[in-house]
């Protein structure tokens, strides 16, 4: 699973967050940096308020939290997810013993991002994809 710190970079990148049922979030900065929840029908929802989307905690396990801005939220972005943003400069995934490499393509120019997990090698070319593109 992506950690904290790698989805805070690509938030802090540029990387938008369109929930959809099933996405995983932090939330930082609120003691609980350990929690990972789950958006889901019955427990956790995205709501559309006049003053902006916010994650409403139906009052099941997480009784102490009503509901945070989508804003205060950090999507934890899941392998699939990753793949999918890269698009079509996503080459290939390549497993060593103990790295992931994640081969993009852009412009007609190869590169190559390896990390110990395949979300994070996807991350870091994801992150290199968005600084590309500024």
């Amino acid at each position: 699973m992506l950690g904290v710190e790698l989805a805070w970079q690509l938030k802090t990148a540029g990387l938008a967050w369109k929930p959809q049922l099933g996405d995983r979030f932090a939330i930082p900065d609120r003691d609980l940096d350990d929690e990972v929840f789950v958006l889901s029908n019955m427990t956790i929802q995205v709501h559309d308020r006049p003053e902006g989307r916010i994650i409403g905690f139906n009052g099941t396990t997480e009784w102490a939290l009503d509901d945070v801005e989508l804003d205060e939220a950090l999507w934890l972005p899941r392998e699939d997810q990753l793949r999918e943003l890269l698009g079509g400069t996503f080459r290939s995934l390549h497993k060593d013993q103990d790295t992931h490499t994640v081969r993009t393509e852009l412009l007609g120019r190869p590169q190559d991002f390896t990390a110990p997990t395949a979300e994070e090698a996807y991350a870091a070319a994801l992150l290199h994809l968005l600084a590309v593109a500024l």
